[in-house]
């Protein structure tokens, strides 16, 4: 499966799709109607079917960074999380546009053993589906390029958790008001227990 096929990972497409087989799923009648309209689903009915639509395997467009760029010196090795970039062996960050990966986002390279988190975005990346991952040095971010991949999606990350970073950032950056925006948009359509994010 291939990211592209979806408008984004929680897009509106998937929310409505997911709610509409609920609906039909549950095949609730309102016993005050006359016409045999059918009940809204539950919360917990739409959050178990967007669980089973979200996309575990794709194929998305890589390329890599580093803090060792120019226009990386004044974050140093920060993450936009507020931690520190990881590469170790078992755990690697990753940026990405976070309406699309949103925060602490995990998930596997195909043919490569380390798991990669989602815990940084970058300008060039609002709006794509592309991933950007980290490297400690200019030299092994060179020799990774633009590579397409197989991920597995192990978890996916809180909206929750990204809004509230953004939010109190919104006013310096566009890129960052067009990826809060584009959260909040859908927000809304997601159950209470998947906004903090979910396993796979």
């Amino acid at each position: 499966m291939s990211l592209p096929s979806f408008y984004s990972a929680f897009s509106a497409l998937i929310i409505a799709a997911a709610v509409s087989s609920c609906a039909t799923q549950s095949n609730l009648r309102d016993p005050s109607s006359g016409s045999g309209a059918q009940l809204a689903p539950s919360e917990k009915e739409a959050a178990e079917v967007i669980r089973k639509s979200a996309p575990r395997y794709l194929v998305v467009r890589t390329t890599a960074y580093s803090h060792q760029e120019a226009d990386s010196w004044k974050y140093g090795k920060s993450s936009a999380a507020g931690g520190t970039l990881k590469h170790n062996r078992k755990e690697r960050s990753a940026a990405a546009d976070w309406s699309r990966f949103p925060l602490g986002t995990r998930f596997k390279i195909k043919g490569l053993s380390q798991e990669y988190v989602v815990d940084d975005y970058g300008r060039a990346l609002v709006g794509s589906d592309t991933i950007d991952i980290y490297k400690p040095t200019l030299s092994s971010m060179k020799q990774w390029g633009t590579r397409h991949v197989g991920i597995e999606v192990l978890e996916w990350g809180s909206f929750t958790k990204s809004e509230r970073i953004l939010e109190s950032r919104a006013a310096k950056a566009p890129h960052v008001r067009t990826m809060l925006k584009a959260i909040q948009k859908k927000i809304f359509d997601i159950p209470m227990e998947l906004r903090d994010g979910f396993s796979v």
